[in-house]
This record gives C-alpha cells, sequence and structure tokens, in this order.
C-alpha cells in the first residue's frame, strides 16, 4: 500500500492533442471530464488546493489533454470540456473522438471523475461519457458541482434522484456520486478518498483493458 497522497504537491506535466501524444503508460491515472461550464477547473484547483488548472469566465477553454503528476507514478489528467465552447463543429467532432479514444484505449487510466453541475445533471454528454467508461469497463465517480447553488436538502434530493435514474439504467453499480462545491470546499475530502483508492499503486496491474 502506498502512502497517502499529497494533492497540493500536484504539477503541471503535458498537455496533448491526442491519444498519440499523450506521456507514456507508466503508473496509472484518473481523468476529470465534464461540460464546459461544470466547474471542472475549480474542482481540480480546490482538490489540488492551488491553480493548478486555468479556469476562465468563458467556458470550454480547456481544449487539450492536461496532465498533472502527483508523483512519478500518479497523474490527475484535465480532459477537454465540451458544449459551450464557440468552436466549429469539425472541431468539437474531433474533440470527442480524441475523448472517446483516450478513455477506451488509455491502459493506465483507472477511473473517470466526472462533473455535473447540480442544477442541470445527465445531460447528453454525461450519458456519453457514462456509456464509454461502461463500455471501457471503467468505475465512474459523479461530482455534482456547484452544490453551494442549493440548500442542504434539495442536494441531496438531486443526488438520489440521480442515483434513482442511474440504478434504472442498470449501471449504478460501476458509478459512485457526492455533492461538491468548490466555492465552499464541501465534499474534497470524500473525492480525495476517491482518488486515493483508484491510484493506489498496488492496483497498478488492475487498470482497465482496452477494448
Amino acid at each position: 500500500m502506498c502512502s497517502d497522497i499529497v494533492f497540493s504537491k500536484a504539477y503541471f506535466t503535458k498537455s496533448a492533442p491526442s491519444l498519440r501524444e499523450c506521456p507514456p503508460e507508466t503508473g496509472v491515472e484518473v481523468a476529470f471530464a465534464g461540460r464546459s461550464n461544470a466547474g471542472k477547473s475549480s474542482a481540480i484547483n480546490a482538490l489540488t488546493n492551488s491553480k493548478l488548472a486555468r479556469t476562465s469566465k468563458t467556458p470550454g477553454r480547456t481544449q487539450l489533454i492536461n496532465f498533472f503528476n502527483l508523483s512519478d507514478t500518479q497523474r490527475l489528467v484535465d480532459l477537454p470540456g465540451y458544449g459551450y465552447a464557440k468552436v466549429s463543429r469539425d472541431m468539437k467532432e474531433e474533440w470527442q473522438r480524441n475523448l472517446s479514444e483516450y478513455l477506451q484505449k488509455r491502459q493506465c487510466l483507472r477511473g473517470l471523475i466526472l462533473l455535473m453541475d447540480i442544477r442541470h445533471p445527465l445531460q447528453d454528454f454525461d450519458a456519453t461519457m457514462i456509456r464509454w467508461a461502461i463500455d471501457a469497463d471503467m468505475p465512474v465517480h459523479i461530482l455534482l458541482t456547484k452544490a453551494d447553488k442549493l440548500n442542504r436538502g434539495p442536494a441531496n434530493n438531486v443526488r438520489q434522484a440521480v442515483i434513482k435514474e442511474l440504478k434504472a439504467a442498470g449501471i449504478a453499480n460501476r458509478i459512485s456520486i457526492q455533492c461538491f462545491s468548490a466555492l465552499k470546499r464541501t465534499g474534497i475530502e470524500e473525492l480525495q478518498n476517491q482518488l486515493q483508492s483508484w491510484l493506489t499503486l498496488d492496483n497498478a496491474e488492475h487498470a482497465p483493458a482496452s477494448l
């Protein structure tokens, strides 16, 4: 068993436009994905207590696959946001191909953190990401972000409604879910615990197989 991960020590290593330019497949990594307005960069920065990921008032600024090392063998990966960026359809289709290829063929990928605005969960893009992950036999942990926009009761009701929908689809056994607020820094410990379990080096040999 490896020692606890110090997330504040994360540092940027590389940006890649596609799977071919990604770092070598050594160690293990966990990817963060979400629509361009889901607060992905803010969540990564809250997790690492830094300004590691670039935030912007213009959604969709993350257009590359960005890698952040936690150690020589453990990485966080910031995937391109999707949905709101003002780019051409061809560019969006290319992003989608790159996302699909990365999720289904990256051998060292241990799990997917899927971020959804708690006020607008399970949009079409979210369903697509879940489907890719399930097809690749990869676990998913959902962050219902911006939970500070709702009171605790309504926020938990949304969480339960999402769980119910996942159970109805027969995929809840591969998916965990929590409420999260980067602004209020709520849910960070739960997220860190999930990442710790996925990034433990003892599990490196169990990385999901490609299709």
